[in-house]
């Protein structure tokens, strides 16, 4: 009998478990908590009027997991593959957005005589005697038919005037007139950039850009995009302080772990935060180098990531298996769950590593409203409730509006 319950345990498990889970990203307890937390980390001059909308704070800190199944380019912004960049601590993973661009894109030039793509493949680049050199790559052939001189000015100039304007745009597809004259070929009809790194996420870069764009809200005063952004990056603040948020082996794929990251960032916070955790974090703090900041979250959640596998699996691999699931009711539905013991047990071998995540997302979030503010002047922050009501409203239409690429990427599920 027990050998039954446990088959149909397992099959059960495999059949929840193979659909997209409903839960985002520290579940919308987690998210909605640690804006609504921060808001009581900042200086007089501020909270008063982050307090006046403390429920607009707490409630749209979800609203980036609800822009991923409308925005396709959404869910990178969620997350970074740091693995697939080599070892820590990435040395050769560039910590801004222009040279992360620059290194990781590709071309491929469709050629008029006949449908042979080739490829300058500036990922494989190299130096030597004093010029850039380039493998140019005939895919009819599979091979490296010679190499092409290039100058890096030139290539620069082709980001910064070509790539990065038209990253959201569906396709990079350019005209050759000027790019012939850059490549020093004449016999294509058309280029296009690859993309090597959408696909593997950008949330470090994505919080440098939301900063920016915070920073911008509160030197223009407008009420409705402080709100918007502050909401915003206190949700991509939250996603960069979750270790599988910053591994390929996102859920466990592949060391037979799937779940783990519900369970982590969802079912244990949902189950002991209100009644275990201490929140009161102190004061926000200046950040002097914003970006560089956001690198530190994420090396160091990065750094995490295998002790939030291996004490699952080894946990695993001593409770018994009839133990580790249950039926519960959630959300109007019968879901199959980690059991509370087994729960209570994994939330146990982590030793506080949750809320530690926790409290230093409600930190940093505060700490970056704070620098943001100090760095667009102080503004004084004054709006009535109905002109508030009517721009956010404003703002998510345009942002549902927005066109962006259409990339095959994964999408970062519990």
């Amino acid at each position: 009998m027990k050998l039954l319950l446990s088959w149909i345990l397992a099959s059960g498990i495999c059949f929840f478990l193979s659909f997209p889970k409903i839960e985002p990203e520290w579940g919308f307890f987690g998210h909605k908590t640690v804006n609504k937390l921060a808001v009581f980390t900042l200086p007089p001059e501020l909270i008063a009027f982050y307090k006046k909308h403390i429920d607009y704070i707490s409630d749209h800190s979800v609203d980036p997991d609800k822009r991923r199944y409308a925005v396709p380019l959404e869910g990178p912004r969620h997350y970074i593959d740091l693995d697939h960049y080599g070892d820590f601590p990435f040395e050769n993973l560039p910590r801004n957005w222009e040279d992360l661009v620059s290194n990781f894109t590709d071309i491929v030039a469709i050629k008029d005589r006949g449908d042979t793509l080739r490829l300058y493949q500036f990922s494989k680049r190299f130096s030597h005697a004093g010029k850039h050199w380039v493998p140019f790559i005939d895919f009819a052939q599979n091979k490296e038919t010679h190499f092409l001189e290039f100058s890096i000015e030139n290539w620069n100039f082709f980001v910064s005037r070509f790539l990065l304007p038209n990253y959201n745009r569906q396709a990079w597809i350019f005209s050759p007139l000027k790019l012939n004259q850059l490549l020093y070929d004449s016999l294509v009809s058309e280029y296009r950039g690859v993309d090597l790194f959408t696909q593997h996420g950008v949330l470090p870069y994505h919080l440098s850009t939301q900063y920016q764009m915070l920073v911008s809200a509160f030197r223009n005063k407008d009420i409705a995009k402080i709100l918007r952004y502050s909401a915003d990056i206190g949700h991509y603040i939250g996603d960069a302080h979750v270790p599988l948020h910053t591994t390929s082996n996102y859920n466990g794929q592949f060391t037979n772990q799937y779940g783990i990251h519900g369970f982590w960032e969802s079912r244990l916070p949902e189950l002991f935060a209100e009644k275990e955790y201490d929140f009161f974090v102190g004061k926000a703090k200046f950040i002097f180098n914003p970006s560089e900041f956001f690198w530190d979250i994420t090396l160091e959640s990065h750094s995490l990531v295998d002790s939030v596998l291996t004490i699952e699996k080894e946990l695993s691999l001593a409770f018994p298996s009839d133990e580790k699931y249950c039926f519960e009711d959630r959300l109007g539905m019968t879901l199959l769950q980690p059991c509370f013991d087994y729960s209570k047990a994994y939330h146990e071998g982590l030793n506080g590593m949750i809320e530690r995540r926790m409290r230093k997302t409600i930190h940093a979030i505060g700490s970056i409203w704070f620098t943001a503010w100090v760095e667009s002047g102080q503004p004084k922050l004054e709006v009535s409730d109905v002109v508030l009501e009517q721009t956010t409203q404003l703002l998510h239409v345009e942002e549902i509006k927005k066109k962006e690429g259409t990339f095959s990427i994964r999408q970062h599920e519990d």
